[in-house]
């Protein structure tokens, strides 16, 4: 809602400021200069970037217009599985704790947590580093830098859209200028036509600068800046998983490794202590079909 509130307030000043100052809006419109601008900048877009960061700008810019951040529920929901799989890891022998992580879509644990099974990603993150936990060999300084290094090769994937819109957005304003000249060139072969004509060709050219600043700054940035914020919310759920696991590791009972992962949540929707007790311990959180008592 934010995003289409913002490119509104956008629109409306720039068009309203113009007409107020006694300009036509019917000026503005010229579609050949929109397709010169928009088509360079589309394929010069294409050209640049591999197929699946092409394929993947829809899915982001998607996710960024409708701000589908992990909320407080997501969280809970995370740390309740985590905390389940913590306390199968104390209570239970290695056999049954296994067909959890090698058929989650099958397990009562993970099927209690729809929020976090439907990212099929974040659930084989889970799966791989409780079963390297359950083999018992990996020290957790070990499992920290895998990890680590797992969870920047996901965020630096995430985030390739991220720069390819910036690298858009500072080409725009270089490819209105190129759809100007064009203008200026149709205008100059119209230099012995009347004043009004040869005046209302370049205005036209110059829409194609206009388009492309505007495009630019107003549009294709901010929409950047926005995919960077969603997807880097996203990945912090990665990082949750890893501050508690490790915290397990290092032997932590699953309360207290679970308040590790609390932690590390951003302060707009990191639930008490209180919320997450009552989704770990004495129930599911709010949406999620309550977990039954281990053995």
């Amino acid at each position: 809602m934010g995003v289409v509130i913002g490119l509104l307030i956008a629109v409306a000043c720039v068009g309203g400021g113009f007409s107020a100052m006694g300009g036509h809006l019917a000026v503005i419109w010229q579609p050949f200069e929109f397709i010169i601008v928009g088509g360079a900048a589309v394929g010069a877009y294409v050209v640049a970037n591999s197929s699946k960061v092409v394929l993947d700008t829809g899915a982001a810019l998607r996710d960024a217009a409708f701000s589908r951040e992990p909320k407080q529920d997501d969280y809970l929901a995370l740390l309740g599985l985590l905390f389940a799989l913590a306390r199968e890891l104390r209570s239970k022998p290695r056999n049954e704790v296994e067909a959890h992580l090698e058929n989650p879509d099958q397990s009562e644990i993970f099927k209690a947590y729809p929020r976090v099974t439907r990212d099929a990603e974040l659930t084989q993150f889970i799966c791989d580093y409780v079963r390297l936990i359950l083999i018992g060999n990996a020290r957790p300084y070990e499992i920290e830098a895998l990890m680590e290094e797992e969870i920047a090769t996901h965020r630096g994937d995430k985030l390739k859209v991220y720069g390819a819109l910036m690298s858009m957005a500072d080409g725009l304003p270089a490819l209105g200028i190129v759809a100007a000249i064009l203008g200026i060139v149709k205008a100059m072969g119209a230099l012995d036509q009347s004043p009004a004509l040869l005046g209302s060709l370049i205005g036209a050219a110059l829409v194609g600068t206009f388009t492309g600043i505007f495009v630019s700054y107003a549009l294709v940035a901010p929409m950047a800046n926005k995919v960077k914020a969603t997807r880097d919310s996203q990945a912090r759920v990665y990082v949750i998983v890893k501050q508690t696991l490790l915290a397990y590791m290092n032997g932590a009972l699953p309360q207290i490794a679970v308040e590790h992962g609390r932690k590390a949540i951003s302060a707009a929707y990191r639930p008490t202590i209180d919320e997450v007790e009552d989704a770990t311990i004495t129930g599911a959180p709010r949406g999620e079909a309550p977990l039954r008592e281990a053995a």
